[in-house]
């Protein structure tokens, strides 16, 4: 296997420990060396409803960084989360940006209500999306971060054309619809490739990973690449949902040594 031109073989560095492949990933990818720490976005499609306020202050006080929201149109995605005056509501008491996953078609039609309820970053889908370069830009045009998600089947080859635009990559790590899914395991795979792509064309994109993302496979995707993780069961299904959040943000990597 080869990545970026080098070859990587799959057994441990005896010195550091390290598996080999992600040493020479990460002496390619200085980004992924610093000290930048990583972003916890709470999933506000797995709150309770009946109690949304109180998430929504919990998530406040946490340690999370954004709030993610799911508008789901039940066409895109076979489910129905909730539209934009929930999303406004929530917007009235956030303290953190909203981080906006439209998983709807023809999302055009809703940049600038989704600007105007609230969002700080609106991330599309690339499936969803007639002609992405226009969407970005007039993503950017109202003043918010511009991102595109992938489902689990689309590769990120794809978006080899518009990387140099994008804020954010969203890698889908479920099937999009529903919460509490099993992870994908080639989601690790497709960090690395996109990482690789963006290096030395976007070095500050973000990639965020949503679907099935915990404590237990947090540490793996930061070492992929992964730099914001959304958590939705993970945290509001915990008994104590602000330390979960402080769990996924204490997971570390240190890789500047190696």
């Amino acid at each position: 296997m080869s990545l970026g031109g080098q070859v990587i073989f799959n057994f441990f560095d005896l010195n550091s420990g390290y598996p080999q492949d992600l040493i020479i990933f990460a002496k390619t990818n200085q980004r992924l060396m610093s000290s930048k720490k990583h972003l916890i976005a709470p999933s506000v499609l797995a709150a309770d409803f009946a109690k949304l306020y109180d998430d929504i202050i919990m998530v406040n006080n946490s340690e999370a960084d954004w709030f993610h929201i799911d508008i789901m149109d039940g066409v895109f995605v076979p489910n129905i989360s909730f539209g934009f005056p929930v999303m406004q509501a929530i917007a009235k008491h956030a303290t953190k940006p909203l981080d906006v996953h439209l998983m709807i078609v023809d999302p055009d039609r809703y940049l600038q209500l989704c600007k105007d309820s609230g969002a700080a970053v609106i991330t599309v889908h690339y499936e969803a999306c007639t002609h992405l370069h226009r969407t970005l830009a007039a993503i950017k045009e109202l003043g918010c971060k511009a991102g595109v998600a992938l489902n689990p089947h689309t590769p990120v080859s794809l978006l080899e054309d518009v990387i140099a635009d994008l804020d954010l990559v969203c890698l889908m790590s479920v099937n999009p619809g529903f919460g509490g899914q099993k992870f994908i395991q080639n989601t690790y795979n497709k960090v690395k490739q996109l990482r690789a792509m963006a290096a030395g064309v976007n070095d500050g994109l973000l990639i965020e990973i949503d679907g099935g993302v915990g404590v237990g496979n947090a540490g793996a995707l930061l070492q992929a690449g992964a730099d914001v993780l959304v958590a939705g069961s993970s945290v509001f299904a915990a008994a104590n949902p602000t330390q979960s959040i402080a769990d996924l943000k204490a997971v570390d990597i240190q890789l500047k040594n190696i």
